[in-house]
């Protein structure tokens, strides 16, 4: 079984028409498994759904004690891009043993359909999380990095290694 954790970012954010403005309310995860009609084994479960920018310290341990209490050793976490390598470090750092641990995210919401690079990151991550050893990784457009070998391109969109 792979264990997804959602924490929010880009990844779950809607568009209100009225205001203009990106908010949170549901995770769109379940709605891509099936509409990508995904057969894996998985349970989700929704840690906070915020943006990025407002994870801290403490979420941060929240998100690690969750890897560490899931019972299998493959774990999805859904992120916002902008920090996504600051929880990559931090659960990289908590001893956290014997668990591929995969974070993803998108530049655009899944909401916005076609245009989201969710889809594809999110399909990626699965595959990812199931072949890749022990360890922390970021995946982001196709390709896995380690940990402490990425960064965002906030000139490009693109994650890069560095």
């Amino acid at each position: 079984m792979i264990q997804i954790f959602v924490t929010g970012g880009t990844f779950d954010k809607e568009y209100d028409f009225v205001t203009g403005k990106l908010f949170f309310r549901d995770s769109s995860l379940p709605k891509m498994l099936e509409v990508g009609r995904s057969t894996l084994d998985v349970s989700i479960r929704t840690l906070m759904m915020v943006d990025s920018l407002e994870i801290g310290p403490q979420d941060r341990e929240n998100i690690a004690n969750n890897c560490r209490a899931a019972e299998t050793d493959q774990i999805l976490i859904t992120h916002g891009t902008d920090t996504m390598t600051d929880t990559a470090k931090h659960l990289a750092k908590a001893d956290i043993r014997g668990k591929t641990i995969v974070i993803t995210g998108a530049m655009i919401p899944y909401a916005f359909g076609s245009s989201s690079d969710g889809f594809f990151n999110l399909g990626s991550a699965l595959a990812f999380v199931q072949s890749l050893p022990a360890g922390v990784y970021i995946v982001m457009n196709g390709r896995y990095f380690t940990w402490d070998g990425v960064r965002k391109n906030r000139a490009t969109g693109f994650f890069e290694a560095v």
